[in-house]
């Protein structure tokens, strides 16, 4: 992204251009100029400066974005006047080729505003490859090692105690980068003290998607204190992702795709920075999604541990009697899968997920899929 002094080469104001059918302009126009009038100039336009009059009026950033994203504008983009340097990147994104301010900034000072950042987590008109995409499937000779590692792995632990599995995972397969990812829900307590039981310190991932019961956030702190887990993080959505895409808080009525990529798949998916690998507490048993499902797996750039794969549900209501662990609140109210409140009810046949997204042809929430299969995964545009 070019820096241009003295405000760069002069370009014709939007209203010099009013009646006229002239092609191939070169033109100035307002951060606040209506979308339609000006997709009709950029349709004949190989040049448009979008002028910022103050660095806090956000406009010229909409209508650069729009422009590039709806209008199709593929010419050369400016922004021009009160620009600062802590704007520079976000100017990029949205798709601006060059910057002309009117205050003068030093090569330094430039040189490190364009390089802050090298990973972007949303999709934009510059077309970067975000974050998640990056932590797609690895391809070649990697993924032939992933692979080669999976089968290995899978052979290895095949009939070992799920106890044992974590065990392995933490001390010696995915040291100091392995997390348990946890709902707190109906079978939670079972995987949280498999885990405890090999270290609380064992950091633990909740996805507080804001719609939960207020009894499974009770029974959060409930199994915290009584197995002393050490590390549980609450992972939220982003509060500006969910004002804009869920302003009237009725997105999972509209849309529960969308509504589960806000809160729980890209949640996640910024979380996971800095661990290799994530247990799970899935079961073959749960879902005709689940049927094949392997102790060990690989998704976007990191293992999936699944200790419980092969449990069935005996297995889980022994291990309860077991050990003494207390049961969500709901379950004697017959909810065998416990979710968001909007989009859980007790289970009618006795299910183990009946109960989810009941009436709807959706069985996952999209945290198990690869972040590039995911449904809604990707932010809508505008």
């Amino acid at each position: 992204m070019r820096l241009l002094e003295n405000g760069g080469d002069p370009a014709t104001p939007l209203e010099s251009l009013a009646g006229t059918n002239q092609s191939d302009v070169v033109v100035e126009m307002p951060g606040d100029t209506p979308f339609e009038t000006a997709a009709d100039i950029a349709a004949r336009a190989s040049r448009i400066d979008i002028r910022f009059p103050k660095f806090r009026d956000g406009r010229g950033f909409s209508l650069g974005a729009m422009l590039r994203e709806r209008a199709g504008f593929t010419g050369e983009m400016r922004a021009v006047g009160d620009v600062l340097p802590d704007q520079v990147f976000f100017l990029k994104r949205v798709g601006f080729d060059a910057v002309a301010p009117e205050a003068d900034i030093n090569d330094e000072e430039w040189s490190q505003a364009v390089n802050a950042f090298t990973v972007v987590y949303q999709p934009a008109a510059d077309g970067e490859e975000t974050a998640i995409r990056k932590r797609t499937a690895p391809h070649g000779d990697q993924d032939r090692e992933v692979q080669d590692r999976l089968k290995k792995l899978n052979e290895r632990y095949r009939g070992a105690s799920a106890q044992d599995i974590i065990k392995a995972a933490w001390t010696e397969l995915f040291p100091g980068r392995l997390a348990v990812m946890s709902s707190f829900g109906a079978e939670a307590a079972v995987s949280l003290h498999l885990a405890a039981s090999v270290d609380p310190n064992i950091p633990v991932l909740f996805l507080d998607t804001e719609r939960h019961f207020a009894q499974t956030e009770q029974y959060r702190q409930t199994l915290t204190d009584k197995l002393g887990l050490k590390d549980v993080r609450i992972i939220k959505p982003d509060a500006e992702e969910a004002a804009e895409e869920d302003a009237k808080g009725d997105l999972w009525r509209t849309d529960p795709d969308a509504c589960c990529a806000l809160r729980k798949v890209r949640p996640l998916a910024y979380a996971l920075d800095g661990y290799d690998a994530l247990i799970t507490g899935r079961k073959r048993f749960q879902a005709s999604t689940r049927m094949r499902l392997p102790i060990f797996e690989y998704l976007d750039g990191r293992y999936r541990v699944n200790p419980m794969a092969d449990w069935a549900p005996e297995q889980v209501q022994a291990y309860f009697k077991e050990h003494d662990l207390p049961t969500h609140p709901l379950v004697d109210l017959g909810y065998n899968s416990i979710g968001c409140w909007p989009c859980t009810q007790p289970s009618s046949d006795g299910g183990v997920r009946s109960g989810r997204w009941a009436g709807r042809d959706k069985t996952e929430c999209g945290i198990h899929f690869s972040f590039g299969d995911a449904p809604g995964k990707v932010r809508r545009a505008g």
